[in-house]
């Protein structure tokens, strides 16, 4: 029997509540001796995990970089090798992109090229607003193609949606980026034959956007990833019973929390702002997934000490939420994103639950190293969810 087959049979609706609040990329390694988690001032993280049980958990499997949907999804209980999905469709769903049948989205980032050569991915993160004045213009001037339709969405700062619509599009595609600086554009190339229309198609739009926005300082071209169309998943409610919000501000987490059936509760882009909504919205759902992005931006830029102060920033807020009383809080990562490498990692992340039927082990701060020697020991995070179930009393038993 397999894990969705056990939680359809065991899940239970109860009132009890389970707050999960990923510190997104919060994992790092040691500069001078020390992670960002291990140099941050946190009194009331560390409180936090004094009064739980830790451990670590490998997103995937030991040794796998994750992105951030199969990441989330093994929180969510959903296995990531199981379910892969298209970063585009959740950057889409969560930008308020409607999706059809015959569309096909990918995630975007304006990019500044320079010599033939991408010098800025992130296009100096250019300010939301000027992201949306370009791709009013962008929709404006590409050329129309026959049969093919294409717009594009503005997201946050470099961020925006690509939707490619027609007839006989499919989303075997490699990502048109070369992940690093320095580097020429690389195009799409089609991973199965019926692919070899959409390859065409957004290799052209490539070109286009270029040309298009040849005039500009910073966002001069596009970068794509995550080609996906609309998939079949099942939802939190009909696998868990819950009744699941989801608060972030950031596009791609919102899409996946609409895609697994939560409600998405809008929220401005302040971090005060989420422990709002979370207190507002408390009495009307069971499970919230509550995301903090800036630990996770701060490491791909590489910025140690900037990580540091988000996760500083962040620790004053926590008094807010234990004052909610859930019956289970779980804080950790959906990946780890150190500073020292400027991306995602295969490291495993620091993970601590606190709870009535949980008790609490000797780990004595938040931190990768302390919370490796927790309780709860290594694991995969596909575990998250039916530890966070059961610590809720929201599993039966199973079997006789």
């Amino acid at each position: 029997m397999e894990w969705e087959d056990l939680a359809r049979e065991l899940s239970q609706q109860t009132d009890s509540k389970i707050v999960l609040l990923v510190m997104d990329g919060v994992g790092g390694l040691p500069a001078d001796g020390k992670s960002e988690l291990e140099a941050a001032r946190k009194p009331y993280l560390d409180g936090l995990a004094r009064n739980g049980v830790c451990g670590v958990t490998d997103p995937v499997m030991m040794g796998i970089t994750p992105g951030s949907g199969p990441s989330h999804l093994a929180l969510f209980g959903y296995d990531p090798l199981k379910y892969q999905l298209g970063r585009g469709i959740l950057e889409a769903l969560g930008s308020g992109v409607e999706v059809g049948r015959n569309d096909l989205v990918a995630r975007g980032n304006f990019a500044t090229l320079k010599g033939g050569l991408v010098v800025d991915r992130r296009a100096g993160r250019i300010p939301t607003e000027e992201n949306a004045r370009i791709c009013e213009y962008l929709n404006g001037r590409l050329p129309k193609r026959e049969g093919v339709e294409v717009r594009v969405f503005p997201g946050k700062e470099h961020r925006f949606v690509a939707r490619f619509t027609a007839d006989g599009l499919a989303d075997d595609l490699t990502d048109a980026d070369p992940q690093k600086e320095g580097r020429p554009p690389v195009p799409t190339t089609p991973l199965a034959p019926e692919a070899a229309k959409a390859s065409g198609i957004v290799n052209r739009f490539l070109d286009d956007v270029a040309e298009v926005l040849a005039g500009e300082a910073k966002a001069n071209a596009a970068l794509l990833r995550g080609f996906s169309k609309f998939p079949s998943i099942p939802t939190m409610q009909s696998l868990f019973k819950l009744r699941p919000a989801a608060v972030a501000n950031y596009p791609m987490y919102k899409g996946l929390a609409k895609l697994l059936g939560m409600e998405v509760i809008g929220v401005g882009g302040q971090t005060a702002d989420l422990f709002d909504a979370l207190e507002k919205n408390w009495a009307e759902h069971d499970f919230f997934y509550v995301h903090y992005k800036r630990t996770d931006s701060t490491g791909e830029d590489g910025n140690f000490d900037a990580k540091v102060a988000a996760i500083e920033a962040l620790d004053p807020f926590l008094p807010r939420l234990a004052a909610l009383k859930p019956d289970v809080l779980v804080v950790t990562s959906d990946h780890s994103t150190p500073s020292a490498l400027k991306g995602h990692s295969w490291h495993p992340n620091p993970f601590l639950l606190v709870s009535p039927t949980a008790g609490a082990d000797d780990v004595p701060a938040f931190t990768e190293r302390t919370c490796a020697k927790g309780l709860l020991g290594r694991f995969r995070s596909i575990s998250a969810m039916p530890l966070m179930l059961a610590h809720a009393l929201k599993l039966q038993k199973y079997g006789a």
